[in-house]
Protein backbone atom coordinates (compact mmCIF):
# COMPACT_ATOMS: atom_id res chain seq x y z
CA UNK A 1 0.00 0.00 0.00
CA UNK A 2 1.37 3.41 -0.98
CA UNK A 3 1.81 5.91 1.83
CA UNK A 4 0.41 9.42 1.65
CA UNK A 5 3.97 10.77 1.55
CA UNK A 6 4.84 8.56 -1.42
CA UNK A 7 1.68 9.62 -3.25
CA UNK A 8 2.42 13.31 -2.57
CA UNK A 9 6.00 12.96 -3.80
CA UNK A 10 4.79 11.21 -6.94
CA UNK A 11 2.23 13.96 -7.59
CA UNK A 12 4.85 16.69 -7.12
CA UNK A 13 7.25 14.82 -9.41
CA UNK A 14 4.51 14.56 -12.06
CA UNK A 15 3.76 18.30 -11.82
CA UNK A 16 7.48 19.14 -12.11
CA UNK A 17 7.91 16.81 -15.13
CA UNK A 18 4.94 18.42 -16.86
CA UNK A 19 6.31 21.90 -16.18
CA UNK A 20 9.68 20.93 -17.64
CA UNK A 21 8.04 19.40 -20.71
CA UNK A 22 5.92 22.54 -21.30
CA UNK A 23 9.01 24.74 -21.68
CA UNK A 24 9.54 26.29 -25.10
CA UNK A 25 12.70 25.54 -27.08
CA UNK A 26 14.08 28.94 -26.13
CA UNK A 27 13.40 28.25 -22.42
CA UNK A 28 15.09 24.84 -22.70
CA UNK A 29 18.12 26.43 -24.36
CA UNK A 30 18.23 29.17 -21.71
CA UNK A 31 18.04 26.60 -18.90
CA UNK A 32 20.76 24.48 -20.53
CA UNK A 33 23.11 27.44 -20.95
CA UNK A 34 22.41 28.80 -17.46
CA UNK A 35 23.03 25.36 -15.95
CA UNK A 36 26.32 24.78 -17.73
CA UNK A 37 27.60 28.36 -17.29
CA UNK A 38 27.58 27.78 -13.55
CA UNK A 39 29.81 24.70 -13.66
CA UNK A 40 33.55 24.52 -12.98
CA UNK A 41 34.37 23.15 -16.44
CA UNK A 42 32.93 26.34 -17.96
CA UNK A 43 35.25 28.46 -15.82
CA UNK A 44 38.28 26.28 -16.59
CA UNK A 45 37.48 26.40 -20.32
CA UNK A 46 37.44 30.20 -20.20
CA UNK A 47 40.70 30.39 -18.26
CA UNK A 48 42.39 28.12 -20.83
CA UNK A 49 40.83 30.06 -23.73
CA UNK A 50 41.97 33.45 -22.37
CA UNK A 51 45.49 32.22 -21.59
CA UNK A 52 45.86 30.68 -25.06
CA UNK A 53 44.50 33.79 -26.75
CA UNK A 54 46.85 36.06 -24.84
CA UNK A 55 49.81 33.72 -25.37
CA UNK A 56 49.19 33.49 -29.10
CA UNK A 57 48.77 37.24 -29.48
CA UNK A 58 51.26 38.62 -26.98
CA UNK A 59 54.29 36.93 -28.52
CA UNK A 60 54.87 34.34 -25.80
CA UNK A 61 56.88 31.52 -27.23
CA UNK A 62 57.65 30.94 -30.86
CA UNK A 63 53.98 30.53 -31.92
CA UNK A 64 52.95 34.21 -31.74
CA UNK A 65 50.28 34.84 -34.37
CA UNK A 66 49.48 38.43 -33.50
CA UNK A 67 45.97 38.42 -35.03
CA UNK A 68 44.67 40.39 -32.02
CA UNK A 69 47.52 42.51 -30.63
CA UNK A 70 47.47 44.03 -27.16
CA UNK A 71 45.06 45.35 -25.76
CA UNK A 72 43.18 42.42 -27.37
CA UNK A 73 40.24 44.35 -28.84
CA UNK A 74 38.79 41.30 -30.60
CA UNK A 75 38.93 39.23 -27.41
CA UNK A 76 37.28 42.09 -25.51
CA UNK A 77 34.46 42.29 -28.06
CA UNK A 78 33.92 38.50 -28.09
CA UNK A 79 33.89 38.30 -24.29
CA UNK A 80 31.52 41.30 -24.08
CA UNK A 81 29.09 39.70 -26.53
CA UNK A 82 29.32 36.39 -24.68
CA UNK A 83 28.59 38.20 -21.40
CA UNK A 84 25.56 39.93 -22.87
CA UNK A 85 24.07 36.73 -24.24
CA UNK A 86 24.95 34.70 -21.17
CA UNK A 87 23.24 37.31 -18.97
CA UNK A 88 20.15 37.24 -21.18
CA UNK A 89 19.94 33.44 -21.07
CA UNK A 90 20.34 33.45 -17.30
CA UNK A 91 17.64 36.12 -16.93
CA UNK A 92 15.33 34.12 -19.18
CA UNK A 93 15.91 31.01 -17.06
CA UNK A 94 15.34 32.97 -13.84
CA UNK A 95 12.11 34.46 -15.19
CA UNK A 96 10.80 30.99 -16.00
CA UNK A 97 11.83 29.78 -12.54
CA UNK A 98 10.12 32.78 -10.94
CA UNK A 99 6.87 32.08 -12.84
CA UNK A 100 7.02 28.46 -11.67
CA UNK A 101 7.70 29.57 -8.08
CA UNK A 102 4.71 31.94 -8.27
CA UNK A 103 2.50 29.06 -9.40
CA UNK A 104 3.74 26.92 -6.52
CA UNK A 105 3.10 29.78 -4.12
CA UNK A 106 -0.46 30.17 -5.39
CA UNK A 107 -1.00 26.42 -5.05
CA UNK A 108 0.36 26.56 -1.48
CA UNK A 109 -1.98 29.44 -0.66
CA UNK A 110 -5.01 27.61 -2.06
CA UNK A 111 -4.18 24.42 -0.16
CA UNK A 112 -3.52 26.37 3.04
CA UNK A 113 -6.82 28.25 2.75
CA UNK A 114 -8.66 24.99 2.11
CA UNK A 115 -6.94 23.38 5.12
CA UNK A 116 -7.81 26.37 7.28
CA UNK A 117 -11.44 26.10 6.22
CA UNK A 118 -11.49 22.36 6.98
CA UNK A 119 -9.87 22.91 10.39
CA UNK A 120 -12.36 25.67 11.22
CA UNK A 121 -15.22 23.33 10.37
CA UNK A 122 -13.73 20.55 12.51
CA UNK A 123 -13.27 22.93 15.45
CA UNK A 124 -16.91 23.98 15.20
CA UNK A 125 -18.00 20.35 15.13
CA UNK A 126 -15.81 19.50 18.15
CA UNK A 127 -17.05 22.58 19.98
CA UNK A 128 -20.65 21.53 19.32
CA UNK A 129 -19.90 18.03 20.65
CA UNK A 130 -18.25 19.46 23.78
CA UNK A 131 -21.17 21.82 24.35
CA UNK A 132 -23.67 18.99 23.86
CA UNK A 133 -21.86 16.90 26.48
CA UNK A 134 -21.44 19.83 28.85
CA UNK A 135 -17.66 19.97 28.68
CA UNK A 136 -15.85 23.22 29.49
CA UNK A 137 -14.03 23.21 26.14
CA UNK A 138 -17.40 23.91 24.51
CA UNK A 139 -17.36 27.48 25.87
CA UNK A 140 -13.60 28.20 25.64
CA UNK A 141 -13.16 31.75 24.17
CA UNK A 142 -9.88 30.75 22.48
CA UNK A 143 -11.66 27.97 20.61
CA UNK A 144 -14.38 30.46 19.66
CA UNK A 145 -11.71 32.69 18.17
CA UNK A 146 -9.96 29.81 16.36
CA UNK A 147 -13.26 28.48 15.03
CA UNK A 148 -13.97 31.79 13.27
CA UNK A 149 -13.15 31.66 9.58
CA UNK A 150 -9.87 33.37 8.73
CA UNK A 151 -10.20 36.32 6.37
CA UNK A 152 -7.01 36.51 4.25
CA UNK A 153 -7.45 40.23 3.55
CA UNK A 154 -7.51 41.02 7.28
CA UNK A 155 -4.35 38.94 7.79
CA UNK A 156 -2.63 40.85 4.96
CA UNK A 157 -3.63 44.17 6.49
CA UNK A 158 -2.27 43.14 9.90
CA UNK A 159 0.97 41.98 8.31
CA UNK A 160 1.32 45.26 6.41
CA UNK A 161 0.80 47.22 9.65
CA UNK A 162 3.11 45.16 11.85
CA UNK A 163 5.84 43.41 9.89
CA UNK A 164 8.93 45.59 9.48
CA UNK A 165 10.14 46.34 5.94
CA UNK A 166 13.07 48.30 4.62
CA UNK A 167 10.68 51.22 3.94
CA UNK A 168 9.09 51.43 7.38
CA UNK A 169 11.85 50.26 9.70
CA UNK A 170 13.19 53.77 10.24
CA UNK A 171 9.84 55.59 9.95
CA UNK A 172 8.70 57.64 12.96
CA UNK A 173 6.15 55.87 15.13
CA UNK A 174 7.08 52.38 13.90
Amino acid sequence: METATYQNVQEIARIEREALLRRSRAERLGDLIATHAGRIWFIVLHIVWFLLWIALNAGWGSQALGFDPFPFSLLTMIVSLESIFLSLFILMSQNRSARQADQRSHLDLQINLLSERENTKMLKMLQALCSYHGLAAGVDPEIEDLAARTKPQEVLQELAKNVPTSENIGAPGK
